[in-house]
């Protein structure tokens, strides 16, 4: 990163604490991406900028503001401080608002970017989408159409200073392929989604197979079914499985604890899951998506054990809702709020075919639909589709059908979990059974 992000994050918080401000807090951030979707043989959507936006937090008093501008000029900047300090006169007082105390930044190697982002021609990324397209309609002639195939990067470099001394940036890259077929099946049409995401090109899958995997999903629904309405044993293949974690997630958060829309709340201490719910929430974590070495306040990141062997432990915080619950900041401010930084389930053993072949009798969850979650409660239910499983074997596809539950139930009956975790988002898991789960189906 050159120095005049830092400069320029320097430069608002003096001309705001010049202002008036008591604290303040500017977070820069400048942003290289590409975007590029392609459906047949043709490039229908190409973006490629480079982004710059200030951020400025300011406390006056005991209340506080925030405004952000693409203006970086002298007189943008000025003009942001003079409304973001105006606006703070105007809010009401917190006594919890503040920077967070400074804490020093331990020097890691979090292998968060690979110059291959950059290196990588568009010529390179189109010819990419393009393969993706032809591959999934070589892999059976039904696939006519598609929702699209896509490649994405970014580098993102963020600069942080506050007036309690904090200083740090840090630049990352990313980069996400996915296909998503379309497959005639009869009078009925079949389709499917698979994508990838890392750090940098050089560890990501080809997009050959990215292609064929995502046409294999949509082959392998034809002919599917409803299942009967009954209770079974459910296996969330991973991508779903994380998004059931986003959820529980929410739960976690101590943003929605401090207001009591959290099922958990009140409950750390307690045994809430099995023996194979170990969740942790992990910034430090080598080429994680989700990785830094601070989080948007600039408090370090850190390993946080959120649930272990079932029992609840912690919650994750940022900085205003930890003090609100007499807490410390776990590192997770995003946005304002609580985020996630690497937020996954323990891998188990085994792949998931594995975790099928351990399955006598049940469901396997690859694709959801809707939304429908109650935190207060613990409800959880979506619509869902994906695969009968009979004598620990494969049977037939079923979709049109809803699984229903409660997540708390669903945490304590978590009976078996694959191995097969891979680190591609702030939110991940590895594939798992819930013992028992209502289906609505016929």
């Amino acid at each position: 990163m050159s120095a005049e992000p830092l400069e320029l994050a320097h430069r608002a918080v003096a001309l705001a604490t010049e202002a008036g401000a008591r604290e303040a807090e500017a977070t820069m951030a400048v942003s290289d991406t590409f975007n590029a979707e392609a459906r047949a043989e043709q490039i229908t959507k190409l973006q490629q900028s480079v982004g710059r936006s200030l951020t400025l937090r300011a406390f006056v008093d005991g209340r506080k503001a925030t405004l952000a501008t693409t203006d970086l000029s002298p007189e943008g900047m000025a003009d942001l401080v003079e409304r973001c300090v105006e606006a703070a006169r105007s809010v009401q007082r917190d006594p919890l608002g503040g920077l967070p105390e400074p804490e020093s930044v331990a020097a890691h190697d979090l292998h968060i970017f690979e110059p291959d982002v950059h290196a990588r021609s568009e010529d390179e990324k189109l010819t990419d989408a393009l393969s993706m397209e032809r591959e999934m309609r070589a892999y059976d002639a039904r696939i006519d159409n598609s929702n699209g195939s896509r490649v994405a990067d970014a580098v993102t470099s963020v600069a942080l200073v506050n007036s309690r001394g904090f200083e740090g940036s840090y630049t990352s890259s990313s980069v996400s392929l996915s296909a998503s077929p379309v497959l005639r099946d009869g009078t009925e049409k079949r389709t499917a989604h698979y994508g990838a995401s890392r750090r940098g090109y050089g560890a990501m899958p080809a997009a050959s197979e990215i292609a064929r995997i995502a046409a294999r999903r949509a082959v392998e629904m034809c002919g599917a079914r409803k299942p009967q309405t009954t209770i079974l044993p459910i296996i969330f293949e991973r991508d779903v499985a994380a998004v059931l974690l986003g959820d529980l997630f929410a739960a976690c958060s101590g943003a929605n604890v401090a207001i009591e829309n959290s099922f958990l709340a009140g409950r750390v201490g307690e045994r809430i899951g099995s023996d194979f719910v170990t969740i942790i929430d992990d910034g430090l974590l080598p080429a994680g998506m989700g990785s830094s070495p601070f989080d948007a306040e600039g408090v370090p990141t850190r390993k946080t054990v959120v649930f272990e062997r079932g029992v609840l432990r912690s919650f994750l915080f940022d900085t205003y809702h930890a003090r609100k619950l007499g807490a410390k900041s776990t590192g997770n401010a995003s946005g304002g709020t609580v985020g996630p930084n690497n937020f996954y389930l323990r891998p188990g053993s085994g792949s998931l075919e594995d975790l099928v072949t351990r399955t006598p009798h049940g469901i396997l969850v690859y694709d959801i639909i809707g939304f429908a979650t109650e935190h207060v409660t613990g409800t959880w239910s979506r619509g869902a589709s994906g695969f009968m499983v009979e004598d620990g074997q494969i049977a037939y596809p079923v979709d049109g059908f809803t699984i229903a539950g409660n997540l708390r139930d669903m945490l304590a009956t978590l009976d078996d979990v694959a191995g097969d975790i891979v680190y591609e988002s702030s939110i991940v898991s590895p594939s798992f059974r819930v013992a028992e789960m209502t289906v609505s189906g016929t």
